[in-house]
């Protein structure tokens, strides 16, 4: 994709030190658009920022809504005005129901959903008075329904979707545009953990070609692969009930439970 592709001088992407953040920095800094990269590791983000020269390093935990407000007016007074902002930063715990745990589903929803909401909130006011801006934000094909070993990671994306369906309604007239990115499986550092099969799992690197491909004309949503995809848009036409008897049935649930 050339320089020319992009519609955006300048973005920021959170939870770009690796996967698809990383992937999509290089990419959009290899086309022309100079990129803010921020995440909370300094040192992998040092290392992304030497492999392209319009990547600077904006370290963040967004986690801290004083920190992210700070790096927001840092990068607007470096770059300018902030014109694709692509949420991204994640956190992944692959558990089972009976091992539910507060503090794990607690540190999710920080990451994955508030880490989100307070990088919208510094943005907002900046691209409202501009009366333009492209905020998208990483959510994932487990939002669509509930599945298993996802208690902590599931409900985070289930509220992300929502969020940007919530945001997409309000804030057209206010020239802003929402893009909810639901990816299925994609080999990163994140899923290195998972120890079952991810059906059409795909690169970092494709997904961050099948994201920029489609980013530039401001859809709603973004999923892929598409075989995952239409799965799980199948299920969504299922009544709860029919969704969790036929998970169970499918997954072997109704055996005996685990000892």
């Amino acid at each position: 994709m050339t320089a020319k592709s992009f519609p955006w001088k300048t973005a920021w992407i959170t939870g770009a030190s690796t996967g698809i953040g990383r992937e999509l920095a290089l990419d959009l800094a290899a086309g022309g658009v100079k990129v803010a990269a921020s995440a909370r590791s300094a040192d992998k983000l040092a290392e992304v920022a030497t492999m392209q020269p319009g990547i600077t390093a904006y370290p963040l935990d967004v986690t801290d809504p004083q920190a992210v407000a700070a790096v927001v007016e840092k990068i607007a007074q470096n770059f300018g005005d902030i014109d694709l902002a692509i949420l991204n930063a994640g956190t992944w715990h692959p558990t089972e129901a009976i091992d539910i745990d507060g503090e794990k589903a607690a540190q999710s929803m920080a990451v994955n959903y508030l880490g989100v909401v307070y990088g919208i909130e510094s943005l907002l006011p900046r691209m409202r008075q501009r009366g333009l801006g492209h905020i998208a934000m990483t959510g994932s094909v487990a939002a669509y329904r509930g599945l298993p070993k996802s208690c902590h990671y599931g409900p985070t994306k289930a509220a992300l979707n929502n969020l940007a369906e919530t945001l997409a309604i309000e804030l057209k007239r206010e020239g802003i545009s929402i893009t909810i990115i639901n990816p299925g499986f994609v080999d990163t550092p994140m899923t290195e953990v998972n120890d079952f099969p991810m059906p059409f799992l795909m690169t970092a690197e494709d997904a961050a070609r099948q994201i920029l491909k489609k980013l530039p004309r401001k859809p709603f949503e973004i999923a892929f692969p598409w075989q995952l995809v239409r799965q799980l848009k199948f299920a969504q036409l299922l009544t709860p009930a029919s969704h969790v008897r036929t998970m169970r049935r499918f997954l072997g649930f109704n055996n005996k439970p685990r000892k």
